[in-house]
């Protein structure tokens, strides 16, 4: 099957319904469908042929869209770009996927056409609509999608490259079929009737398949919102009557942070994922709007979905809930092993979602999915009833005179202090501890920065060897392009790193904090 069909088949069941909305424009299924068939017929006549690779930059506009499913319908894998990236990093992009051509709304289009021209890619700019007349004139529209095989690749998404350089995820036709129907049926219990916010980026795995590709499977309509403003996002959730918001815990703490009046009544269901949502927002915001927040997990390699609280079953806030149909999950040691019951473990994923590979990369394809099973590199618990608490990422463990932290367990604790907005915790090298526990911290508006309340107030919360000794402020912590922390760019203040490295507090902290043998957890 091609991921497009499902686009053919809601044109014909829900033509006149509004498919896209931006601002005060829509665009019905029939005329969604009719202007991605257009745009096949122009990826086709740059020569690109079924199997080629297109990479389409553009934020959440029209465009993107009906490119995405146009290139799908002529039988291409699309290559989504953040239209953020530097030049040098799109240039990467574009030879590693072996891109064939390039489509860029033209408001991102100078990096765009400054990489594509170092590259020999050719590129194709677009309006926020998407292809214009003139661009069209001359070009024949496809009238049905191109044959794909389930196993034929849909998409290349890049993951963030945390180590070393992006590696692209191939997600096949099947993979982001079965996701996006999980994602409508099984999390959103979706209708016709729902409108979908789409501020979640789209070049984005989670915007993608639980935003883009839920609404084409099951007929909703998708409010588009180029770039997340929460005074802006809960405007369009009142104007459009959204029933379905799809975010980051960053982005429900901006919405919780505002003090509009907005009438968001309409809302019914919430999804969160990319990283923790702190219990403490999650029942602010749950209160304040009257809906449900549901937690869950999931990678670009997984399509995403892997796990979710559900609805219409036991939700238990602060986890990512149980393994999503089509998915299974269990949690491995260091060998590969079964983890022992109660002990933390890496999360292996296995089903449906998991993608063909990565592009080109033949050896990390081996080292990530073993026996079917795809290694996460997040370590997490689970109960007796299945379901699963990350603990964190491996490279994010502080390993504390031999105690390790993981620091979700301690920004827990911070984001209850009512002054903090936002936090995360890292480590510091320390000469005899190894990694001493540094916080950065930023404050609500009025609030004020007392380092030494808050961590007295941490210290009441977690074991002794946990809290944070170094707590700076910060105007904003860094994130990715959804929204996500990204906590291997928060850099501790050369004055903390000094004090650490001194030792000051040594005494007090390895004789009184951490046993000189303590044993490293399993």
């Amino acid at each position: 099957m091609n991921l497009a069909d499902n686009l053919v088949s809601a044109a014909e069941r829900f033509g006149e319904r509004t498919a896209l909305r931006l601002d005060d424009d829509t665009i019905t299924y029939a005329e969604f469908l009719e202007q991605a068939l257009a745009a096949a017929g122009l990826v086709r006549s740059l020569g690109v042929e079924p199997g080629d690779r297109i990479a389409l930059v553009s934020p959440n506009v029209p465009a993107y869209p009906i490119v995405f499913y146009g290139a799908l319908l002529a039988g291409c894998a699309v290559v989504p770009m953040n239209p953020l990236l530097s030049v040098r990093e799109m240039g990467y992009y574009f030879t590693d996927s072996g891109a064939k051509a390039v489509f860029a709304v033209d408001a991102v289009a100078e990096a765009v056409t400054k990489a594509a021209a170092e590259t020999g890619v050719p590129v194709v700019v677009v309006g926020p609509g998407g292809p214009s007349a003139e661009q069209l004139d001359g070009t024949v529209p496809l009238t049905a999608p191109v044959p794909r095989t389930g196993s034929d690749i849909a998409t290349i998404l890049y993951t963030s490259g945390t180590t070393g350089q992006p590696k692209g995820a191939l997600l096949t036709h099947d993979n982001l079929a079965s996701n996006a129907k999980t994602s409508a049926t099984a999390l959103i219990e979706a209708t016709p009737d729902d409108v979908v916010m789409g501020c979640l980026p789209l070049f984005h795995v989670f915007g993608l398949t639980c935003g883009l590709n839920a609404a084409v499977a099951s007929g909703m309509s998708l409010a588009l919102l180029p770039r997340f403003d929460p005074v802006k996002a809960l405007a369009l959730i009142a104007k459009h009557h959204v029933t379905i918001f799809e975010g980051v815990p960053t982005m429900y703490a901006a919405m919780l942070g505002t003090s509009g009046d907005d009438d968001t009544s309409s809302l019914r269901t919430c999804l969160s994922g990319g990283s923790a949502m702190p219990v403490p927002v999650l029942r602010a915001f749950e209160e304040r709007f009257g809906c449900q927040i549901l937690e869950g997990y999931g990678l670009s390699e997984t399509s995403p979905v892997a796990s979710f609280n559900q609805p219409g079953q036991e939700r238990k806030p602060g986890t990512i809930g149980t393994a999503v149909p089509g998915m299974a999950m269990m949690l491995i040691d260091d060998d590969g092993n079964p983890s022992k019951p109660g002990a933390i473990g890496e999360i292996a994923i296995k089903g449906d979602g998991v993608m063909a590979g990565y592009h080109g990369k033949p050896e990390a394809t081996a080292e990530a999915i073993v026996d079917g099973w795809f290694r996460s590199g997040d370590l997490a618990v689970v109960d007796d009833e299945g379901f699963f608490t990350i603990v964190d990422r491996k490279k994010q463990l502080i390993i504390r005179g031999g105690y390790n932290v993981y620091p979700r367990e301690v920004e827990e604790a911070l984001y209850e202090h009512p002054s903090v907005a936002e936090a995360a915790v890292v480590g510091i090298p320390h000469p005899t501890l190894g990694e001493e526990i540094g916080a950065a911290v930023a404050v609500k508006a009025g609030a004020s920065f007392d380092p030494d309340a808050l961590r007295a107030f941490v210290k009441e919360r977690v074991a002794a060897y946990k809290y944070p000794r170094h707590i700076w402020q910060v105007e904003a912590l860094p994130k990715g392009p959804t929204g996500k922390i990204l906590h291997r760019e928060i850099a501790a203040p050369d004055a903390t790193k000094d004090t650490a490295t001194k030792d000051t507090a040594a005494k007090d902290t390895a004789a009184k904090d951490t046993p000189a043998a303590a044993p490293v957890e399993a």
